[in-house]
């Protein structure tokens, strides 16, 4: 029979024995369960962090696809008719207002010009600058000026809707406000939007037309985020914030350009206009010495040559001096 002193040593030796059993069988099932959450869980992560990189792909891909019927639509932009250089200009005048009012500067001006030189070529020369490049001219110079009013404007009222968005007004009834309180050209451009999406057009394509009456690169970048949100969704109010502060810094580096280029453009007039000042003051001190210049062949050829090369002068100065952003 045993002794009785050997029994806690057995007792320990199978409780070890039991402990080190568990160890071998239990554990590793435990582990096992452990890993498997661990591998869930890893790939869990990964489905969210797909899905997020593929919601991002997505949106990406909208994107893109917008920009790309943007720029598909302004590539097949129609060609720029005669309504269209009125409707830019802020006029309201139909083509045959337009054609009269060319003909009576073009009888006008010739009237002049034969009265001036008697040759009848000059009256026709008078004739078609007054009834061709006068009213383009005039329609040029009022387009100008209405695009730099415009661009004045445009991101006080892109500021307008900013503020009615993020105060819960809808994104048409801020358009109607700018319709209302903006000044002009503004006020009735966005009218016109208005009007266009009272006919059935959405609000995209109501933007995309404004492109077209006032064709400027902030108009453009108005128009992009308005189409990029309705198809793709967005904050509105946060993009066009962020246009809105783009304009205004685009605005001032106009700015600083204009004012850093003021002295190449005085330079410019004053080396243009110094032969035309210099022939009125020779005329004046030595008329015959000058009206060889038009009394002979000779000087004929070298007014020519002389007008020939002045026009490819300052059309050079302009080019190098105009800023285009």
């Amino acid at each position: 029979m045993p002794s009785l002193a050997g029994l806690p040593l057995a007792a320990g030796l199978f409780a070890v024995a039991v402990l080190a059993l568990a160890y071998v069988f239990v554990m590793p099932l435990l582990m096992g369960e452990r890993r498997a959450a661990q591998r869930l869980k890893a790939i869990g992560a990964t489905a969210a962090g797909n899905a997020v990189r593929g919601a991002t792909v997505n949106r990406r891909e909208q994107v893109a696809k917008t920009l790309g019927e943007i720029e598909a639509k302004a590539k097949g932009a129609t060609k720029v008719t005669l309504e269209l250089k009125i409707a830019r200009a802020g006029l309201s005048w139909s083509k045959r207002t337009y054609w009269t009012i060319s003909g009576v500067l073009g009888a006008i001006v010739g009237l002049l010009m034969l009265a001036i030189t008697g040759s009848p070529f000059g009256g026709l020369g008078g004739a078609f600058v007054g009834g061709v490049g006068l009213p383009m001219f005039l329609l040029r110079h009022l387009r100008k000026r209405r695009i730099a009013r415009f661009n004045r404007e445009l991101p006080n009222a892109v500021d307008v809707v900013v503020r009615g968005i993020r105060t819960g007004i809808p994104v048409g009834d801020c358009f109607r406000m700018v319709s209302r309180e903006a000044e002009e050209p503004v006020r009735s451009e966005f009218r016109i939007i208005i009007e266009t999406q009272a006919l059935g057009l959405s609000l995209g394509e109501s933007v995309s037309r404004l492109y077209e009456r006032v064709p400027v690169p902030e108009v453009n970048f108005f128009a992009i985020v308005i189409n990029i949100q309705q198809q793709s969704g967005g904050n509105l109010s946060e993009a066009l914030n962020n246009l809105s502060r783009v304009l205004r810094e685009r605005r001032k580096m106009a700015g600083k350009v204009q004012a850093m280029s003021m002295e190449a453009k005085s330079s410019a007039g004053i080396i243009a206009a110094l032969p035309f000042a210099v022939a009125g003051i020779t005329s004046i001190t030595s008329p015959d010495y000058i009206s060889l210049l038009w009394t002979t062949d000779i000087g004929r050829l070298a007014l020519l040559g002389s007008a020939i090369w002045m026009t490819f002068g300052i059309l050079t100065i302009k080019k190098m001096i105009a800023f285009d952003f």
